[in-house]
């Protein structure tokens, strides 16, 4: 069996020295998921396989919504699992993607008998660690899996760790969504054709005005000069589009919008979901900034936001940026994404 991993890209020399809130590079994952134990007492933890789940699994007869990924995005994964949004995620260590054990364990914890989706970003270890697990637990236990693919970002049409588009802000829209349509007892084949709607509706562009520093590292992942930005950033700091002097905000979001909107295209009428994220460094009063921003262009193209979330929601560490995601909505996805959710990151109607 082989298992895929990222590799970290190169790092700098002589940069300054880290500082982070943390006891031991290599003990962040497992102190991370220890944490997110004690302050969630609803959730619980397999800090074998690493896997953050809901206390109330499984229940029979509801499908199972499971996803994952590197750590280092948080809330993305673990701070989506609750009622309403995923049922399990599983952490890879630091942008390094789970492994299909960890995979096949949360397949098993969330599986009730009506089946498994599988949320996979775009990366090449995710997709094959995935699909794996998938394996494994088609084998096991005879267990019906779905997975569903991200691949939202305009920026490229491959990077480093991608064939075709990386995964990035959509994901976090589907889970709640797809979440919320295994949380009225629809079928397996009905919650995968709604993830899939919400992926084809969907696109996303980041900016970087920072590097991150990974923890076992203990640099800058690559050098951004003080009057620079990069454009189309990865969310673990692979190259965008383009670097590119430092801009106003109404500047920015425009470099990123104009590209999404042409993409789909969107066009004047849509009702959208703008999702305006922040990379991890970037505070509330920026990314409203960015928001109202973006919500002057999208009124200058007759596109009208319906629903609107902003925050740090999926992030690289402590970089700084910002990402923009426009999801086309309808009723049904309107009606999914007002139902119930309550988790560590999301929750309204509870």
């Amino acid at each position: 069996m082989v298992f895929v991993t990222w590799e970290v890209p190169a790092i700098l020399e002589g940069t300054a020295v880290m500082k982070k809130l943390i006891n031991a590079a290599e003990d962040v994952v497992t102190e991370a998921l220890q944490g997110i134990e004690a302050a969630h007492p609803d959730l619980r933890v397999d800090l074998v396989n690493k896997i953050v789940y809901r206390g109330d699994l499984p229940r029979s007869g509801k499908v199972g919504v499971i996803s994952g990924g590197g750590s280092g995005h948080e809330p993305m994964h673990g701070g989506f699992v609750g009622l309403g949004m995923l049922d399990a995620a599983c952490a890879g260590e630091v942008f390094t993607s789970p492994v299909p054990d960890q995979m096949l364990a949360a397949t098993k914890l969330v599986d009730g008998g009506a089946g498994v989706l599988h949320v996979v970003k775009n990366y090449t270890g995710d997709v094959m660690n995935f699909e794996m697990g998938a394996e494994l637990a088609a084998a096991e236990t005879g267990a019906r899996v779905v997975a569903v693919v991200t691949d939202d970002d305009v920026a490229v049409q491959d990077s480093t760790w991608t064939a075709g588009r990386r995964g990035v802000g959509v994901t976090v829209l589907l889970e709640k969504i797809a979440g919320a349509a295994a949380e009225q007892g629809r079928s397996l084949d009905e919650v995968a054709d709604v993830a899939r709607t919400v992926n084809a509706n969907g696109r996303s562009m980041g900016l970087a005005l920072t590097s991150c520093t990974v923890p076992a590292v203990g640099h800058p992942t690559f050098d951004l000069g003080e009057d620079e930005m990069e454009l189309g950033v990865g969310i673990h700091g692979e190259p965008g589009r383009e670097r590119i002097p430092l801009a106003p905000a109404r500047d920015i979001a425009a470099l990123l919008l104009e590209p999404i909107l042409a993409d789909l295209p969107f066009r004047a009428g849509d009702d959208v979901l703008c999702f305006v994220n922040g990379l991890g460094g970037t505070p509330l009063l920026e990314l409203y900034i960015m928001f109202n921003e973006v919500s002057k262009i999208l009124s200058g193209h007759g596109v009208r936001i319906a629903r609107s979330l902003v925050g740090n929601y999926i992030t690289s560490l402590d970089m700084a940026g910002t990402s923009v995601t426009l999801l086309r909505m309808d009723d049904d996805l309107l009606s999914l994404w007002d139902a119930p959710v309550k988790t560590p990151a999301l929750r309204w109607g509870i």
